[in-house]
């Protein structure tokens, strides 16, 4: 596929596009305040169920069934051979052993049960790991950038993930969606797209600076322009084609696995966004302050 954006002032419309940034980043702030996040099991105490079963179950039934049971609130996903059940609250090993006496007499005699339980600790835990392991993988990246690149790269690649992760996770707080651990899982590819479209830009733009003559702002500009151009292709074909592939998993894929599609979505085309209007324009925007390289003066020969 060809794109055709030589015309495109990309650091010009970098600002109108950076204050929206901030606009969408203090909602989420507000979002988190308010309304915080849906934390699903691996995140919150509480009791996973997981049944298989031999007979066909009718859905209806079952939840006519688990509201006679009395156990609380709870999320009932169905499948083929298997049904999932997610109680808020962690049940007793009374409530565990009469649920499925219960349904073994009502449905399905043979079914076999899987019980898992997060206590308050274990859930505290999770979500602590959850914020190491971003803070982790940023700190390598700034690591990596720096040593690769220069100071200014990495401050800028940075800035651009970590908006990437928090407006992945600002939108799941504005609609409710349910956060476990395949959603963190999401969270850490995107970090990975994320700095693999921003550091594809930032080669480009190394390159770029050998040959150019920066003698002004603008020739500055143009060479940061000219460097998102010419990786644009490559980046919205990266972009579509992944996005299609979480798609299609989000449609077709188990009821596991749709926030972690959904998640990739959000996270992909934010990714491609910031590169090009957060991550390029903040290092337009501090190396155009940098101080020039004062000239070696020439020793005179003895």
């Amino acid at each position: 596929m060809r794109y055709k954006f030589h015309d495109i002032d990309w650091i010009k419309w970098s600002k109108p596009f950076f204050i929206a940034s901030l606009v969408i980043v203090l909602i989420g702030i507000l979002s988190l305040s308010i309304r915080g996040l849906n934390y699903g099991i691996d995140f919150q105490s509480g009791t996973s169920v997981d049944i298989a079963i031999t007979k066909s179950v009718n859905g209806d039934d079952v939840k006519a069934f688990l509201e006679k049971e009395e156990l609380g609130e709870y999320h009932l996903t169905t499948a083929a051979e298997r049904l999932s059940i997610r109680f808020k609250a962690a049940l007793t090993e009374d409530q565990q052993s009469k649920l499925e006496s219960d349904f073994k007499s009502k449905f399905d005699d043979k079914a076999s049960f899987e019980k898992n339980i997060v206590d308050v600790e274990i859930a505290k835990e999770q979500q602590t790991n959850a914020l190491r392991g971003i803070l982790i993988a940023s700190i390598g990246i700034i690591i990596y950038i720096a040593i690769r690149f220069e100071w200014r790269y990495a401050i800028s690649s940075v800035i651009a993930l970590l908006y990437d992760a928090f407006i992945v996770i600002t939108l799941f707080s504005i609609f409710h969606l349910e956060v476990n651990l395949p959603f963190i899982v999401a969270v850490l590819t995107i970090i990975g797209y994320s700095i693999n479209d921003t550091v594809a830009i930032f080669v480009r733009i190394r390159e770029n600076m050998r040959f150019a003559k920066v003698k002004s702002e603008a020739d500055l500009a143009k060479v940061v322009n000219d460097s998102i151009t010419q990786t644009l292709t490559r980046s919205i074909n990266t972009v579509i084609t992944v996005a299609f592939a979480a798609v299609c998993l989000f449609i077709f894929g188990s009821e596991s696995i749709k926030m972690f599609s959904l998640a990739m979505i959000f996270g992909l085309i934010s990714g491609a966004y910031s590169s090009i209007f957060i991550a390029s324009p903040l290092w337009f925007w501090m190396k155009r302050k940098a101080k020039p390289a004062k000239p070696v003066k020439a020793q005179p020969a003895p």
